[in-house]
């Protein structure tokens, strides 16, 4: 939706929300970074002819969005738009509502129902003391109904959660297939205050998506080392044996812990949707998870999926 590394047309973007809920999908997340608002704008005007009532939405806040006329691309920031605005970090109690009402004007809506507050790593004591009480305000008002952080690293994350009462946890790429170890204590601790957690990133950026991993997959967003390549690939063996493609193992295994309520899975096309889809509705068999276990590639203390783990995120 934000043209992330390449552009995607207008009508594949509308085409890729389209298949999104035709397939049952009702929560949809964006944020002003991606794309330099061109998710947001996308993605409202995708939803512009749907019931408000249908559909959970989530922005973010802390980068606000600055005009400026530098010419050149914004592909430096990894997305495939024109630079016609700079992003400006700001975690203030008026750099939330300002960025909030852009949002809002972007996305053709008078509120959404979760905010973010984004990448808050360097930026820990201001979103605390401004930006999280700022939410809270509008969340008395009813603009939001909940608050929650985007993060990278759990570590940032859990210098919120005791806190402050979030709502929600955005955790990207932590909670995987291939990289859990060190996750799962972080998120018992969430479970304990009811803090509910969206695992983004289950592909790993790119390692776990394909059921042939290459030798030149991308892991962070960069090319993985050798040995998580490796890894990967004998996760996608023991896959193979059960009948089962590495992706959909990936799309399932974080609905094993009790805290992940729900999955945020990108997708640039229609198709992509649909393959999503597909393979989050088929079952994964109980010995791919043992089988795992037993390589120690899934840590001995981590929690699997039980047998239509999905139907929790529906539910």
């Amino acid at each position: 939706m934000g043209n992330l590394y390449r552009a995607v047309s207008e009508v594949d973007a509308r085409a890729t929300v389209d298949a999104a809920w035709r397939a049952g999908v009702r929560y949809f997340d964006t944020a002003p970074h991606y794309g330099l608002g061109l998710s947001e704008r996308r993605l409202g005007a995708a939803l512009a002819d749907r019931p408000r009532s249908e559909f959970v939405i989530s922005t973010k806040v802390g980068r606000l969005l600055e005009p400026c006329d530098s010419g050149g691309d914004d592909l430096a920031n990894g997305f495939a738009v024109p630079a016609t605005h700079r992003r400006v970090w700001d975690f203030s109690a008026d750099g939330v509502r300002r960025s909030l009402e852009a949002s809002l004007t972007r996305l053709g809506l008078d509120r959404v129902d979760l905010v973010y507050v984004h990448d808050p790593d360097d930026h820990c004591e201001q979103a605390l003391r401004e930006a999280l009480p700022a939410l809270a305000e509008l969340k008395a008002q009813g603009v939001i109904r909940g608050i929650g952080v985007g993060v990278n690293r759990w570590q940032v994350a859990e210098r919120f959660v005791p806190e402050f009462p979030l709502d929600h946890v955005m955790l990207a790429g932590r909670y995987t297939l291939l990289e859990h170890a060190t996750t799962a204590d972080f998120l018992a601790r969430c479970a304990e205050r009811g803090v509910s957690v969206v695992a983004a990133g289950v592909f790993n950026s790119g390692l776990l998506a394909r059921s042939e991993v290459p030798a030149d997959a991308t892991h962070d967003y960069t090319t993985a080392p050798a040995a998580l390549v490796e890894r990967a690939r004998r996760i996608a063996g023991i896959c193979r044996r059960h009948g089962v493609a590495l992706p959909q193992a990936a799309l399932h295994f974080p609905f094993g812990h009790p805290a992940v309520r729900a999955i945020a899975v990108g997708a640039r096309s229609a198709a992509e949707v649909t393959e999503n889809a597909a393979m989050a509705a088929a079952e994964v068999p109980a010995g791919v998870w043992s089988d795992l276990r037993a390589e120690n590639l899934i840590s001995p203390t981590v929690p699997v999926p039980l047998p239509k783990a999905f139907e929790k995120a529906a539910g």
